[in-house]
């Protein structure tokens, strides 16, 4: 079960009244988000509308021009770039962020779990976009955090790599986790919600 199992009622992230502005133009204004323990939010919007500029701001990554973000508990954060340095491999990205995080998860597993352990120890320029995108996704088997927060956490993934990610949602929901994700087409789970950027 997630970090600090949380209540149905119980959020995992809250945000009111949030305002990004970019040079002379309002990405958005007076937006509020909040998610609970098993639901899953969708961010809609053009390239460019401010999803991300949303999700660095939910995971504290920027600061909102106005409004407030209460985030009680842990999360994970995978952005649009894959954060896998050119000479890195899975199992060096994967050992070092485990480190950091103070996981004893077995690297190797969460590797086989995620389909990358025939390219486990090739650097990064050398992999598939599909095989970076599954490295970086991987680091959300690392440490148990109750809030992932995902920037099109599907690109470059294959049917495969698609459902297998898919999976991992539903299960992290399951076990009272929230999402809140960057989506461009349909979403392979069912939402319990959607802002419209």
């Amino acid at each position: 079960m997630a970090e600090n199992a949380a209540t149905m009622n119980e959020f995992l992230i809250k945000a009111v009244g949030l305002g990004a502005i970019r040079g002379e133009r309002v990405l958005f204004s007076d937006l509020s988000v909040e998610a609970k323990a098993g639901e899953a939010l969708v961010l809609r919007g053009a390239n460019g509308a401010g999803k991300s500029t949303l999700l660095r701001m939910l995971g504290g990554l920027s600061r909102p021009d106005a409004g407030t973000v209460e985030r009680p508990v842990r999360h994970h954060w995978i952005g649009h770039r894959n954060g896998l340095k050119p000479h890195e491999t899975p199992r060096a990205h994967l050992t070092h962020w485990g480190r950091v995080w103070g996981s004893t998860a077995d690297a190797i597993e969460i590797a086989s779990h995620m389909g990358i352990e025939r390219p486990f120890d090739v650097a990064g320029r050398l992999l598939s976009a599909g095989q970076k995108r599954r490295t970086a996704i991987a680091r959300l088997l690392l440490a148990d955090r109750p809030l992932w927060l995902l920037d099109e956490p599907f690109s470059a993934l294959d049917t495969q790599g698609k459902a297998l990610v898919t999976s991992l949602i539903d299960r992290h929901r399951a076990s009272g986790g929230a999402v809140i994700t960057a989506l461009h087409g349909e979403a392979p789970f069912e939402a319990s919600g959607e802002v419209q950027l």
